[in-house]
């Protein structure tokens, strides 16, 4: 009777460290690399300012990463950032945080990779509009099925596919710091000036290359030895995520020109065919194609947990909190949360919702990460088996730095971010209707 409640209600813990990494380094690391810095050059135009944009984008998700350590380290529940918030705020912010991610940020990304992997591929072999929607939803359904019959075989997926990924990125650096090429000493005459909003727009392009490090709490609960390997995953893994970003800009900024790199939207291939000939851009394609499968795969492995611990609280259909007694797996919220992105991939919404979720999710990471202060407060004798590396200060840095890229999106996008605002807040009737048949 006791291994029966355990499948219906609980998942087991199956995931190593090495795991955990490759999640956290697999759904960081997806086309972004390769393509933002084409944005960061439109607004950034000296080498200087780009790296720092990199960096300080890079030391701010490490900070942030050290929060959610010792967050999961102190509760490592499946759901992990809905955990966080609903101990710290209250079940309503619990509540909107899952709402606004299973409706629009992991969804929505998801749908726009799968998009993206259609596009990388059309670039093999022709593909109608039809077939390029038909191709993104099969890369759906096949992720979703792997998930669905087991965590154990979405990881293998993630670590092969993340290691592959690495190997990309490793050969298209290598290949600029081994050529010859470098950009001339005189260089074209560019717009010259700091900008802080320019600045602070750019962060936000390099925030979404960063952005996946918070989705190894939402399986925190079947981490093995969560209190020493959830710290030992986000640290690792930022830290390899953070060393490949600023060694490929790097890399780009040898051998393209800043100018060229703001006219060019695929900058990596154009690295890889300056450097490796013409057999480089393709790859690249080939990497950027593993990368988004990684990225996948990687989101779908955790999102379904956020309406899984919901569905625990009472506060999302009871079916979605269910446990395959085979798969041992949350199968039917896998099934639904593809057959959502699946809508969105087909009505081409996606591109609104993850253009508008970027400042939401940072939103709520704000809050997850504010939580290790007020948690501290709130119950200071709950074991801690890791405390956040710096604390207070690295945690002031992050929520100071966060506030002015929330209110610099807000100044220099107020449509898209006030829009947001309103997705979030179509959340609180929803949050009512939910609790009314408890109350």
């Amino acid at each position: 009777m006791e291994q029966k409640n355990l499948s219906r209600h609980e998942l087991p813990r199956k995931l190593g460290w090495l795991d955990a990494t490759m999640i956290v380094v697999g759904i960081v690391i997806g086309s972004g690399i390769f393509l933002l810095p084409n944005l960061i050059a439109q607004d950034l135009h000296s080498s200087g300012a780009i790296l720092s944009a990199w960096v300080i984008s890079g030391v701010l998700s490490y900070f942030g990463a050290l929060a959610y350590a010792e967050l999961g380290a102190m509760m490592p529940a499946t759901g992990g950032q809905y955990v966080y918030l609903r101990e710290a705020y209250g079940p309503e912010c619990a509540f909107l945080c899952g709402w606004t991610f299973m409706l629009v940020v992991l969804s929505g990304g998801i749908a726009f990779l799968a998009v993206s992997f259609s596009i990388y591929a059309g670039q093999f072999v022709h593909l109608s509009p039809v077939t390029s929607k038909l191709v993104s939803l099969a890369l759906i359904a096949v992720l979703s099925a792997v998930n669905y019959v087991g965590v154990r075989e979405g990881a293998v997926v993630q670590v092969t596919f993340t290691f592959l990924k690495i190997a990309g990125l490793l050969l298209l650096i290598g290949g600029a710091f081994l050529s010859h090429l470098a950009v001339p000493a005189v260089q074209p005459a560019v717009p010259s000036g700091f900008s802080l909003p320019h600045f602070g727009t750019a962060m936000i392009a390099c925030l979404m290359a960063y952005n996946g490090w918070t989705y190894i709490s939402f399986v925190a609960g079947e981490v093995k030895q969560p209190a020493r390997n959830l710290p030992r995953s986000l640290t690792l893994g930022m830290v390899v995520v953070m060393v490949l970003y600023v060694l490929a800009n790097v890399a780009y900024l040898k051998v393209i020109p800043i100018p060229q790199i703001a006219a060019t939207t695929r900058v990596g291939a154009a690295l890889a065919e300056r450097t490796l000939g013409p057999i480089g851009a393709t790859l690249v394609s080939v990497a950027v194609l593993i990368s988004i499968v990684g990225a996948i795969n990687g989101c779908i492995l955790t999102a379904a947990r956020i309406p899984f611990a919901q569905a625990h609280d009472g506060l999302f259909f009871r079916r979605f909190g269910r446990v395959h007694p085979r798969f041992e797996t949350p199968a039917f919220a896998i099934v639904l949360q593809g057959l959502w992105t699946a809508v969105l991939v087909v009505s081409g919404s996606y591109e609104n919702l993850f253009s508008y979720s970027m400042v939401p999710a940072w939103i709520f990471y704000m809050l997850s990460v504010a939580a290790v202060f007020i948690l501290r407060r709130k119950q200071p004798d709950l074991p801690r088996p890791y405390r956040m590396w710096g604390y207070p200060y690295t945690l002031a840095v992050f929520m100071l730095v966060s506030v002015w890229f929330v209110v610099n999106a807000f100044v220099t996008a107020p449509g898209p971010s006030f829009t947001a605002l309103g997705i979030v807040a179509a959340g609180i009737p929803m949050y009512w209707i939910w609790r009314k048949p408890a109350s």
